[in-house]
């Protein structure tokens, strides 16, 4: 079938907007309308990546409704609406079978080559091949993607907030809930307050923590985080970080950090934020040529946890129902995660939104397509 897409045809540039081909599902795969699908900061990273294969289409937050399933897809049928997760998995290998499966590595390499889990292609313009972008390509009209990247969600969830909900909204709740595990009455810091840490501050709520810290170094920001749970806030610009934490939580520190930063100093004011017995998670990713740094002195004796986690320790088919289901009860807030809403057509501008420091980064603007 042909259908409208926008296009990453060079390192560094705009998207073009073109007619491409796509070729229909194979056996374990489906084809979905796409109704709406977020710009995330990673795409804007993919366009400015010279690793990026060209030509693709990117996106990888997305929602719409199956068309047609593979003659082996037994989760989904037509008319089922779905949110995308951009990790599919396996379901065999040893990380599965133990229900990680956020860990499993199986859709690496072909997400890294640009292609589908068999390492080929559905999508082509005049007979070349175009490729994928995270197993999802969104900014399309339609898409093929694994079965195990559709995730049924309730027929009445909105398109534009269910988009939102495979990438960043699942990774800052499940930090929260999943990762770190947070409880009643808990204390909780929230380092980086955007589109995962407001999830974050989120999921920490939900959990019932008494006591929410969002840390981050733009005001901005740390209003924004009081709409969505905060109950305190730290300029990390401004003064001693870790000092202000404890004086928060009677000298002790946290219960349970969360740093969404992807910095290691930042990281390293979450550990030492914590008290003793606490759990320290990093959800961001550092650059590898960083190394965290972390006080000896007294370490075994703290009991704390410190623990890296992809993907929020989510699981899709798990997850993506419950948060879509706490939206609709009026418990999760995502209409305020919606910064504007563009046509296909418009993407571009979104991109550049991007590159405007003033301009409100905790949320998305996303892309509607007509039903």
């Amino acid at each position: 079938m042909k259908m409208k897409a926008a296009v990453m045809t060079q390192v560094w540039g705009s998207l073009e907007i073109m007619e491409v081909d796509l070729a229909e599902p194979k056996a374990n795969e489906v084809l979905v309308k796409i109704l709406a699908t977020g710009v995330c900061h990673s795409d804007l990273n993919a366009i400015n990546d010279e690793t990026t294969p060209i030509p693709t289409i990117l996106g990888h937050e997305g929602a719409g409704i199956v068309v047609e399933v593979g003659s082996a897809v037994k989760t989904v049928k037509p008319g089922d609406k779905v949110a995308l997760s951009w990790v599919p998995f396996c379901g065999t290998c040893e990380f599965c079978q133990a229900g990680q499966v956020n860990l499993c590595e199986s859709a690496f390499g072909p997400m890294f080559a640009g292609t589908l889990l068999d390492g080929t292609s559905r999508l082509s313009k005049d007979g070349n091949i175009v490729y994928h972008n995270s197993l999802l390509s969104t900014f399309a009209e339609y898409t093929v993607v694994p079965e195990m990247s559709c995730v049924k969600i309730p027929q009445n969830m909105p398109a534009a907030q269910a988009s939102l909900i495979g990438c960043g909204v699942a990774t800052g709740f499940g930090a929260a809930v999943r990762a770190a595990r947070v409880t009643p009455m808990s204390t909780v810091a929230v380092f980086g307050i955007g589109g995962v840490g407001v999830n974050a501050i989120q999921g920490a709520r939900i959990a019932g923590a008494s006591k929410i810290i969002a840390c981050d170094l733009k005001e901005q920001n740390l209003e924004i985080a009081k709409k969505f749970g905060a109950t305190h806030t730290v300029n990390v610009g401004e003064g001693n970080t870790v000092e202000a934490l404890r004086e928060l939580t009677d000298g002790v520190g946290v219960h349970f950090a969360i740093d969404c930063t992807g910095n290691t100093q930042a990281a390293s004011s979450a550990w030492q934020g914590t008290r003793r017995g606490g759990t320290t998670i990093v959800i961001g990713a550092f650059n590898p040529q960083r190394e965290l740094a972390l006080p000896a002195g007294g370490f075994h004796r703290l009991g704390k946890v410190l623990k890296g986690s992809f993907y929020g320790d989510v699981h899709p088919f798990r997850d993506f129902p419950l948060i879509a289901e706490l939206y609709l009860d009026g418990k999760f807030q995502l209409d305020e995660l919606v910064l504007s809403r563009v046509s296909l057509d418009d993407i571009n501008s979104a991109f550049e939104a991007f590159h405007d420091h003033s301009s409100v980064n905790v949320g998305r603007i996303i892309v509607e397509f007509p039903e």
